[in-house]
């Protein structure tokens, strides 16, 4: 393990982390809203830990291993959260609590959406702004952006992204060379948060909250600048816009990436992830706006499809907008939403979730094995599309849901034994683990009646479907630290 360059990088991302306080440096200064000495004292604070680690090793130039990098993604992220939390606490409203600050911190940058705070409405507007930016940081991840315009690392920025990118397959880049692949990325996530800012606002927004907004939608983060979220705004123009929004970032980036290029929609077409992804959402959709009619919560199918959609595609993408309150809705429509999370969206999208891709492959994992049941000396290949899938993913596959099985029971046991009800402790894990936000339960509006040492478990849990659980894991293996 090279720790010496490891520190190095840590030092460079922090520091270039600590510039992302200017924004709202700027707009406290614009509003006169009092947080100003709060966003420069952070700037100077998270500076000086990334100038302390990156000095003393600044003329390491060591070429980066994949074991470094696995190490670089994971400690930058939870430093990213744990300094990413400092404005929150030396911020006069809402002055949170260390571990309430931290929590907010990472929830932002996971894209989870979980807030601990009541009454957003009247936070200062550098505080919504920032809360909002941690989201959009975090939406493509900071790892890939910090490969894109960081060429002088001297690293082979490759070994970054394999750990930063979400999905099962991680070796498929849309340029030759890796830094390019980074940039495409960011180029398309940057000209779609424009595009959907300049939606929201001719949708009826005002500047301010359609930039905020477009952060959330695009990063599927979810956060608001008011505490009844898009419901605030009671607009359906400005629904559609999100819902429209929302569907975009929850597809694959590379197929945004490769129409733009070839100026043509057949990569939407002729993916198989994206039928299945656009099936499923429909489906859900259709089961709610049914049972909605059936149960006289709506007197025409329209209007129970037209709630049923934003509820289908926000909770399904993990985005966690909100336009009514869907934890009341009866029967198991709650339960079936929350469970739609846990496909979340596509691999190379901002959402989270296991990814569509991964429940398609095993769908058809469990269609072969009905096969050979039948025809035991016949050789079956799984296919995505035209293209034959390499046991090597589908073995991947298959441990990334033991894994994820095996955590996910361990941390709802952590949490019911700290005094959780098993609605809200299966719902937080849930919403936090799948990146989504708003659960059941006690956590249904907001996560701050729950105690301290659930906030650190539901931390932990975010930073695990942030980085896919292995990236994370594989941390706590002792073969990983052999030499």
């Amino acid at each position: 393990m090279q720790f010496a360059v490891i520190q190095r990088i840590l030092g460079i991302l922090l520091s270039l982390f600590s510039l992302t306080m200017f924004p709202p440096l700027l707009i406290s200064i614009s509003y006169n809203d009092g947080s100003a000495i709060p966003f420069f004292s952070a700037f100077v604070l998270i500076l000086s830990i990334g100038l302390i680690l990156w000095f003393p090793v600044r003329n390491v130039k060591n070429e980066l291993r994949l074991r470094d990098g696995f190490v670089v993604v994971v400690l930058f992220w939870v430093g990213l959260g744990l300094t990413g939390s400092v404005p929150f606490i030396l911020t006069e409203t809402p002055h949170l609590s260390f571990t309430d600050a931290a929590f907010e911190s990472i929830s932002g940058l996971t894209t989870t959406g979980a807030t601990i705070i009541v009454g957003i409405d009247f936070l200062p507007k550098s505080i919504l702004f920032y809360r909002q930016e941690l989201q959009w940081l975090g939406g493509m991840g900071i790892i890939v952006l910090a490969v894109a315009i960081l060429p002088m690392l001297g690293i082979g920025g490759m070994q970054l992204y394999r750990a930063e990118t979400p999905g099962p397959v991680k070796d498929n880049k849309l340029t030759p060379r890796i830094t390019e692949t980074a940039k495409a990325l960011w180029y398309v996530y940057l000209s779609m948060t424009i595009a959907c800012a300049v939606a929201y606002w001719f949708a009826g927004m005002d500047v301010f909250d359609s930039v905020s907004h477009s952060f959330a939608t695009v990063s599927i983060g979810g956060f608001s600048t008011h505490d009844a979220s898009i419901g605030y705004f009671d607009s359906g123009w400005i629904e559609v816009v999100a819902v429209c929004f929302m569907f975009l970032s929850g597809i694959n980036f590379s197929l945004h990436f490769m129409a733009w290029k070839n100026t043509s929609i057949k990569a939407y077409w002729y993916d198989a992830e994206l039928r299945a992804y656009i099936s499923i959402l429909l489906m859900i959709c259709f089961v709610c706006a049914t049972y909605h009619v059936l149960r006289g919560n709506y007197e025409s199918f329209g209007r129970a499809l037209e709630d049923s959609i934003f509820q289908t595609v926000s909770i399904a993408t993990t985005t966690g907008f909100t336009t009514t309150e869907y934890q009341g809705w009866p029967g198991f429509m709650p339960l079936l939403l929350l469970f739609s999370s846990f496909i979340g969206a596509c691999a190379g999208s901002t959402g989270g979730g296991i990814k569509v891709i991964r429940i398609l492959l095993v769908f058809k994992q469990g269609m072969r094995e009905i096969k050979r049941l039948i025809h035991p000396s016949a050789i079956f290949r799984i296919k995505i599309g035209n293209k034959p899938i390499s046991e090597r993913i589908i073995e991947a596959v298959w441990g990334f849901f033991a894994a994820y099985i095996a955590i996910f029971a361990i941390l709802l046991l952590a949490l019911m034994a700290t005094d959780l009800d098993q609605i809200t402790a299966f719902s937080a894990l849930a919403a936090c683990m799948n990146n989504l936000g708003p659960g059941l339960g006690k956590v249904s509006q907001h996560y701050g009646n729950i105690n301290d040492i659930a906030k650190w478990i539901l931390c932990f849990a975010m930073l695990l479907g942030r980085l896919e659980i292995f990236t994370l894991l594989v941390l706590f293996t002792p073969t990983f630290w052999r030499r």
